[in-house]
């Protein structure tokens, strides 16, 4: 439920650029339980995607023929303007201006010096109040990219992350919190030629199960199902329109440290 008040550094809404909407709608809806529900929007209508009776997220059309499928994340701000500006400042750069969404708020596409890109976001009505995720809801969301180091210099100046780090064998995963409150991660763990990216998590109840769905219905396996040591179980895929998604099983609340 949203109130009147703001949760900077929270990703708030998460959205499937696709040039196949539907397909990609009909691999969800098996794969995930979700449904779609059209929103008018002025002359048009605005397809949000709902997890049981919650509103998560919703499908956009490319910008253009060259772009692929992808999903895209927006984030809590309290000034988009001023967030755009730092962007650009700390070697980023605007994509989409600031602009209105009516009785919505106010948003702007950007991208971190490495490509990433996402959406900074003010909803008028304030943020949803933090809470276990409903399964088929989003519960986390990382980014993979060629430098950890210069992009949580980045998002530290743009969008006030601090950051904490996690140092194993083969591998040292970044922690982004805001206000004490954990919201992300980062990863230097990218395939080459593949050009840095927000990966959104999606909760599940059973890893396994929802990788074989999805693998029947022509998904991509890029991961898993596999373990990840006091987390959960998890897997990657590329969906049939090609868009890139996590899984997660989490471990129960009172078992994670």
């Amino acid at each position: 439920m949203a109130n009147d008040k703001l949760l900077p550094g929270k990703f708030v809404w998460f959205e499937l650029v696709s040039r196949d909407a539907k397909k990609a709608q009909a691999f969800y809806g098996e794969v995930l339980g979700w449904k779609v529900r059209p929103f008018p929007m002025g002359e048009a209508a605005y397809e949000m995607i709902y997890a049981g009776d919650r509103m998560i997220g919703g499908y956009a059309a490319p910008k253009s023929d060259r772009q692929p499928s992808h999903w895209i994340s927006y984030v809590s701000v309290a000034d988009v303007d001023a967030a755009a500006k730092a962007a650009t400042a700390n070697g980023g750069k605007v994509v989409e201006a600031p602009f209105d969404i009516p009785e919505v708020g106010r948003t702007a596409r950007i991208a971190d010096p490495q490509g990433a890109e996402l959406y900074v976001f003010k909803n008028v009505t304030g943020d949803p109040d933090d809470a276990l995720p409903p399964r088929g809801g989003w519960c986390w969301n990382e980014l993979h990219t060629t430098d950890p180091a210069k992009a949580l210099a980045f998002y530290e100046k743009v969008l006030g992350f601090s950051h904490r780090s996690l140092v194993g064998p083969d591998v040292t995963y970044h922690i982004l919190s805001n206000g004490g409150v954990d919201r992300g991660g980062v990863t230097d763990q990218l395939a080459s030629g593949v050009r840095p990216y927000w990966l959104p998590y999606v909760a599940v109840d059973d890893a396994d199960a929802t990788i074989a769905r999805a693998r029947k219905l022509g998904a991509t396996i890029c991961v898993g199902p596999e373990d990840i040591p006091n987390v959960g179980r998890f897997g990657v895929l590329q969906d049939p329109t090609g868009a890139s998604l996590a899984i997660l099983k989490p471990l129960p609340t009172e078992k994670q440290p």
